[in-house]
């Protein structure tokens, strides 16, 4: 080995690793303190749901959707509601879809809020930590007393949503804007001068315009590079046409700006949310109609995440059950710019790379190939129902029984 090769080394971070608390798999190739060349594995959390909406009704797979993300949870049902009731040309009440957007952007505070706090710690910032995860208690607080839950909200049903809004609960959405609005100021003040914070974040991975087409980012992290895309903007769902939201960009495109996009988009869902409740339309809460059995045909969804752009392929033959449901997430879109903006950096700026994309890896379910040899040395795929049984066949070898018993 030379003297140069010898000066390189490959740094593993994840899938366990106190820098990555999800399951992720990075390697960093560094001479010295500079990353010079990254990759990635993903499909850690592989769950199935996809295969599993097959198997599901179409009212099963709204909740079992919602399950791919706690922190989206509200995001995932919609985008899929919306595709399903395109589907069955159901029009939802005026009333139904501006309490969706509400409820999307509660979600959408608890979310920039949850991941200040991650990213703060992920610094060494604890106490900036330790009071935005205070403060997000606030709007899990208001999520539950609407909702009766304070993660998987099931705000949504097919045609419209559970729950109406009465005094009581709007009363206390404005009082806990209220203080959220204060805390975010301040939090503003903290991101944009604190010179410990500064240090990780101004100048730090920035991404040009350019790249961030390119690369096909989206979300906050492309909005903080110039791009004006924005799924709520562009192509207004549930309410947003009649309660637009204010399209946040800065152009730096650095972590710093990325920190000040999503605490500006915090700012204008209170705006958006205090315009809801004053121009709440009255009507039913759900559609008179929505059949059990939906006609044959193919729609997508695009819905704005937090994170970003959030899309939905569904298609139907006709049934009770989807024939195939595909989710691309953003977290998907955005990871390909952690690669690119870590070359060049220290290793000590990686995990503030990464979590500037705030990255959800429990979205990237992914499906794998199986792939075996038979005894004639002739390779095989797997089938579902093979792979099942091999997992059933494993357990009862680990047990002590027969497998193929019974």
């Amino acid at each position: 080995m030379n003297a140069q090769a010898s000066e390189r080394f490959i740094i593993p971070i994840g899938p366990q690793h106190p820098a990555l608390k999800e399951p992720g798999h990075f390697e960093f190739t560094v001479e010295g303190e500079t990353v010079t060349s990254a990759t990635v594995r993903l499909g850690y959390a592989h769950r199935g749901i996809e295969k599993g909406t097959e198997s599901r009704n179409w009212t099963q797979n709204l909740y079992l959707l919602e399950r791919i993300c706690g922190i989206c949870s509200h995001i995932h049902a919609t985008a899929y509601a919306i595709g399903v009731e395109q589907l069955a040309e159901v029009e939802v009440p005026a009333r139904a879809q501006a309490i969706r957007e509400i409820i999307a952007e509660l979600e959408r505070v608890h979310s920039h809020l949850l991941w200040l706090g991650v990213a703060a710690h992920d610094a060494g910032f604890d106490t900036l930590f330790m009071y935005t995860w205070r403060d997000r208690e606030t709007v899990m607080d208001i999520l539950e007393a609407l909702s009766g839950n304070r993660v998987h909200y099931s705000a949504n049903v097919l045609g419209g949503v559970k729950f109406d809004l009465t005094d009581t609960s709007i009363s206390a959405i404005l009082k806990g804007l209220e203080y959220l609005e204060e805390r975010t100021h301040h939090y503003r003040q903290v991101v944009n001068e604190d010179a410990f914070f500064l240090q990780r974040t101004r100048d730090v991975g920035t991404m040009s315009h350019a790249e961030a087409l390119r690369l096909g980012v989206v979300g906050p992290t492309a909005r903080a590079s110039g791009v004006t895309r924005d799924v709520r903007v562009d192509a207004p769902y549930i309410a947003y046409g009649d309660f637009p939201v204010r399209l946040q960009t800065l152009a730096a495109g650095d972590l710093e700006a990325r920190f000040l996009v999503r605490l500006d988009e915090l700012f204008d869902s209170y705006r958006v949310i205090r315009a809801i409740i004053a121009g709440l339309p009255d009507g039913e809460l759900t559609a008179k109609r929505m059949p059990r059995k939906l006609k044959a045909g193919e729609v997508i969804s695009r819905v704005e995440a937090p994170r970003g752009e959030l899309f939905y392929y569904i298609r139907s033959t006709g049934g009770e059950s989807p024939d195939r449901i595909k989710v691309r997430t953003p977290t998907l879109c955005n990871m390909g710019s952690v690669l690119t903006q870590t070359i060049g950096q220290n290793l000590a700026d990686v995990p503030m790379i990464l979590v500037g994309i705030d990255p959800c890896f429990s979205c990237n379910d992914r499906a794998v190939t199986v792939r075996s040899a038979t005894q004639s040395g002739d390779p095989r795929t797997w089938t579902w129902a093979s792979l099942r049984q091999y997992g059933i066949d494993h357990y009862r070898r680990r047990m002590g029984l027969d497998p193929s018993r019974p």
